[in-house]
């Protein structure tokens, strides 16, 4: 009887021979591209993911963006379309068979460049996810495959690896969740606004935030921001607020020598206590606890923080 061939064997061999250590990666010398294994489940890690494609190729994950939940394995891949505070744990793997997967950061410029080759295809201002779900494609796979083999090819990256993102970005504006991907592209989309949004929040988080003039960035109103904010991160802007500096508190207090107070202080908290009592909420334990038991269990600490940061798959 013939011997069955996994849909996935061949991406999922690439990056097993390119993460070998059990845990991690990141970047990978295909610029734009990370990968992820992990041999074993993990807790629930709190993120910064970026505008980016996660291709999953085995295993499973689970990831929060709010009160939102999405359960990704083997042939699922993830878009976010703006930066989102998420949380990410993952729930089936092992030595034998651990989680692996692909992240690419997206690129606007290229999408806006495709936009205007392609036929033009109307574009929603309806309120839409800033993340959503869907089911890898033969064609998308096929590509996918191509990009991962350029790690054991180096020398062909600069001239092919450009090539094969724009060829995997088509597939995708052509796709059922091509709309979100058209909207970022554009200047003018309600998903644009709330990136500009995210963008000055990010920008400026350590200051008071007064709505009225992340409305102006936007150019929404006040309203109207609230509204597809909310509709895109599945938060208001206070909570994107708070947890990009409970974000930063940490990898500062992860990389420096410094002490929760000033850290709390530096990253826009006038209490010590509502710190601490945030903090505590949102990571599951006080500041110097958390960052102890973090270096505890981890080599590289400092990696925790670099990994939360960019919010590798």
């Amino acid at each position: 009887m013939a011997t069955e061939i996994r849909p996935f064997a061949e991406a999922s061999q690439l990056i097993k021979r390119f993460c070998q250590n059990g845990e991690g990666c990141g970047t990978t010398p295909i610029p734009g591209v990370m990968l992820y294994r992990s041999d074993a489940p993990t807790a629930a890690i709190p993120a910064i993911f970026e505008p980016m494609l996660c291709f999953i190729v085995q295993g499973r994950k689970r990831t929060m963006l709010g009160d939102r939940c999405f359960e990704h394995g083997a042939g699922d891949y993830l878009i976010a379309s703006v930066d989102l505070t998420i949380s990410g744990e993952v729930i089936e793997a092992s030595p034998e068979e651990p989680y692996l997967a692909c992240a690419l950061r997206l690129d606007t410029t290229i999408l806006a460049e495709l936009l205007l080759a392609m036929p033009e295809q109307p574009v929603s201002n309806r309120p839409c996810s800033g993340m959503s779900m869907c089911q890898l494609s033969p064609e998308l796979l096929d590509a996918l495959t191509r990009l991962l083999r350029l790690l054991e090819r180096p020398q062909d990256t600069a001239i092919l690896a450009p090539l094969i993102e724009r060829e995997i970005l088509y597939l995708l504006l052509r796709s059922e969740q091509g709309e979100s991907l058209r909207q970022i592209a554009l200047g003018e989309s309600h998903l644009t606004q709330v990136s500009k949004a995210i963008t000055w929040i990010r920008g400026h988080y350590a200051d008071p935030l007064r709505i009225e003039t992340v409305a102006k960035v936007a150019n929404m109103s006040p309203s109207s921001l609230h509204r597809h904010f909310k509709s895109v991160t599945a938060m208001s802007p206070l909570q994107y607020q708070k947890q990009i500096r409970l974000q930063e508190a940490r990898r500062l207090l992860l990389s420096q020598q410094a002490d929760a107070a000033s850290v709390g202080f530096t990253v826009g908290y006038q209490s010590p206590s509502q710190f601490s009592r945030e903090y505590s909420r949102m990571f599951g334990a006080p500041p110097r606890k958390d960052i102890a038991s973090i270096r505890h269990s981890v080599p590289s600490a400092v990696g925790i923080a670099n990994t939360e940061s960019l919010g590798v798959a």
